[in-house]
């Protein structure tokens, strides 16, 4: 959705700023079990709640993230914090997707997601991910789903760029240029 990614954006560049070098690595994870607790419908609707106040719900994140192990560093506190106070927990997701591509974009790497119609094991991905690493001129970080729907071949993306070489596609190229 492109109104949450406006939203967030701000957000995740801020934190990656105050972050700074080696710290932003680190704080992903901490993220990452960030947005895992506030995905939780129960706790949204807690959140939500005009009854509570913005302090105890930051409490009950704490809570539940030293019940699973994560004590938050400052500046995690601080962005939770700042999204509690602006009413911005919906979008608190696409803040972390968005501060996890800016750190991967410093370290020169890219996600990848591969749709496969089959399943590919450990060796065949590592010469697609070769392919695609010199196709796309970065490193990949890259996962596999599978997708029936492609018949044959693959389909990545990696940010906002495509790659399809799958069976369905040239089946469309082939349709549109004989109906043409």
């Amino acid at each position: 959705m492109a109104e949450l990614a406006t939203i967030a954006r701000p957000y995740a560049e801020a934190l990656f700023k105050a972050a700074g070098g080696a710290e932003a690595q680190g704080l992903v994870d901490q993220l990452a079990a960030l947005a895992a607790v506030a995905a939780d419908p129960t706790l949204r609707q807690f959140a939500d709640s005009p009854k509570v106040s913005d302090k105890l719900v930051f409490n009950v994140f704490a809570d539940v993230l030293a019940r699973q192990g994560v004590t938050l560093l400052p500046a995690v506190a601080n962005l939770l914090r700042t999204v509690l106070d602006n009413g911005r927990l919906p979008a608190l997701g696409e803040i972390v997707a968005q501060y996890r591509a800016l750190v991967d974009a410093r370290s020169g790497m890219s996600r990848a997601i591969v749709y496969s119609a089959f399943p590919i094991d450990g060796a065949q991905l590592g010469d697609v991910v070769a392919a695609l690493e010199s196709r796309f001129g970065r490193r990949l970080d890259a996962r596999v789903e599978v997708d029936p729907e492609l018949i044959g071949g693959i389909r990545a993306v990696v940010g906002d760029e495509v790659y399809d070489a799958s069976v369905k596609a040239r089946l469309e190229q082939m349709k549109v240029a004989l109906t043409a």
